[in-house]
């Protein structure tokens, strides 16, 4: 046998699940999550058979891109917390935002998804350590609170899913009107901010 053999074999089924997740984003994304495996498989240009080497189960597939996902978003954040002028939260927002429009079909799942509960703590720890950054600087208003910044999130996400097809820039604008509101000096809000245990609620669902 080739010493190289097994080698060559392992690059090839990267490759092949490579070539799956993308096209399986692609699909999800023009579709929605109802697409069908069969769908993805033909845009990835391989056979049923290898797809279900990789990923046995439609959810096994969603999963993984959902993990993929949350890597993203994790270095992203790593990468907003070397910043040191307070500024790490909207580089976190508008990277996050980019992450998330340019991978549509999966937010449904993208903060409900068990199997990434790791991740999505490291995140949201690194969110805060940002949010109490940016208060200290002078950034923020110090009265914003982490379900806030949630919030805000859930409403980017509409923003996109309303506007796909559309345009891909609206998110953009509207996270912009948000951060001028969370400046100091904004009007006092009346309203409580969301409490945890709520937006648990929510994000499960």
């Amino acid at each position: 046998m080739n010493p190289n053999e097994p080698k060559v074999l392992r690059r090839d089924a990267a490759q092949n699940r490579q070539r799956l997740l993308d096209a399986a984003e692609q699909v999800f994304t023009e579709s929605g999550m109802d697409a069908s495996v069969d769908e993805i498989a033909r845009v990835a240009g391989v056979g049923m058979g290898t797809l279900y080497r990789r990923f046995p189960t439609k959810e096994a597939l969603i999963s993984a891109l959902v993990r993929k996902l949350m890597d993203d978003l994790v270095a992203i954040a790593k990468t907003a917390r070397d910043r040191t002028d307070g500024r790490g939260l909207e580089q976190l927002l508008y990277g996050t935002g980019e992450v998330i429009a340019s991978q549509r079909g999966c937010l449904p799942r993208l903060w409900s998804d068990e199997e990434t509960k790791a991740l999505k703590a490291e995140y949201w720890r690194i969110m805060t350590e940002l949010l109490i950054a940016a208060k200290a600087a002078g950034r923020i208003r110090a009265d914003l609170t982490d379900t806030d910044i949630e919030v805000q999130f859930w409403a980017m996400r509409g923003v996109i899913e309303t506007t796909r097809g559309v345009t891909d820039t609206a998110w953009k604008r509207h996270l912009a009107l948000s951060i001028a509101g969370m400046r100091p000096g904004a009007e006092e809000l009346v309203e409580a901010p969301l409490a945890e245990r709520l937006a648990r609620r929510v994000s499960s669902r």
